[in-house]
């Protein structure tokens, strides 16, 4: 039942949160103007929604884990990704300089202790995890900025990236009740909560969008709690359990990376061959589109857990299959085709 409210009370509260960040968002000017071909909107929704989103993570973390040297990691960490955000929703800022703040968000994480320090390789003796000493840093910087860009990649339909990160989150949720990691269970479920709250007026049709606020925000606290309840420990599977309860924007954004790479066009470049734009090429509707990519991640999810619960061999054929099975869905629906300029 204690799960329960820790679900309830931050869905309850960003829930309430919403209208007031809306009229905040549009006093800021933190307006999205649909001005090109790839926005689905047509007419200026206001953004910053992940600071109702954030606000309640804070109060509930704070009241039901209280500092604690780890936990003040991720707090400070996404304290500078939500300051990056709000700005970034008002005047726009440019890639270089929203990178560097996610670097130094993950570097704050490092500091407090919360760091890849293990790696899990099935053909090894025993547990098959070995210490990868100064590694780490690098790794998890890598792991951090790139799951914060992920979700902010699949941020480009209504209601799309706050559900997606709530099936994640309620994922992470399972794998760390299975391996005792108590705390991070915790910041899990109050975090999904968070997003189910906002996800009311997210949905299609948007009242409200989350902005780089919540995008980046959700993407880095996810990449945290990963790190802390599914490859902290050498016993942990230390790859395919965070990969798959992540999978949706993990595999969303290495495609873009290599059709773009396809197409000779840089990495950085935003395009309309994400998955969500070929199942509306498709004739989806937007609903449609988000309640089958809703799917899609719960059964990332649902596996996640399941790798968690089985030995280390096993997780990794489990994660070996899924690939497989992603790669010809992708290529399928022409996902990583070359396109014509």
């Amino acid at each position: 039942m204690k799960y329960f409210y820790m679900f309830f009370f931050p869905a309850l509260t960003s829930f309430l949160l919403t209208p007031l960040v809306k009229k905040l968002a549009y006093k800021l000017g933190a307006i999205d103007v649909p001005k090109d071909e790839r926005r689905l909107h047509k007419k200026p929704i206001p953004r910053l929604g992940g600071l109702a989103i954030f606000t309640s993570f804070l109060i509930y973390s704070l009241y039901y884990i209280g500092f604690k040297s780890n936990f003040d990691g991720i707090l400070a960490g996404a304290a500078i990704i939500v300051a990056m955000g709000i700005v970034d929703d008002i005047k726009e800022l440019k890639p270089k300089t929203k990178l560097l703040f996610q670097i130094i968000a993950a570097i704050v994480l490092i500091l407090y202790g919360i760091k890849i320090n293990y790696i899990t390789i099935p053909f090894l003796p025993g547990t098959g995890s070995f210490y990868i000493g100064w590694l780490g840093t690098p790794i998890t910087i890598l792991w951090v900025v790139g799951m914060t860009n992920a979700v902010n990649l699949i941020d480009g339909l209504d209601g799309l990236a706050c559900g997606v990160c709530t099936i994640s989150a309620l994922s992470l949720f399972g794998v760390s009740i299975i391996s005792g990691r108590m705390t991070v269970g915790i910041l899990s479920i109050i975090l999904s909560g968070a997003c189910i709250g906002f996800l009311y007026y997210n949905f299609n049709p948007a009242s409200i969008f989350m902005g780089d606020t919540g995008s980046q925000f959700l993407g880095f606290t996810l990449a945290a709690i990963s790190i802390q309840g599914a490859i902290k420990s050498a016993t942990a599977v230390a790859v395919a359990v965070p990969i798959l309860a992540l999978g949706l924007p993990i595999y969303d954004t290495l495609f873009a990376m290599i059709r773009r790479k396809i197409n000779n066009r840089p990495i950085m470049e935003a395009d309309k061959g994400h998955l969500h734009h070929r199942l509306l090429a498709l004739g989806y509707t937007q609903k449609q589109v988000a309640i089958i990519l809703y799917i899609v991640s719960g059964i990332f999810g649902i596996t996640s857990i399941i790798a968690m619960s089985v030995s280390t061999k096993k997780s990794y054929l489990i994660l070996m299959i899924v690939c497989t099975l992603v790669l010809a869905f992708a290529t399928e629906l022409g996902i990583l085709k070359r396109t014509k300029r």
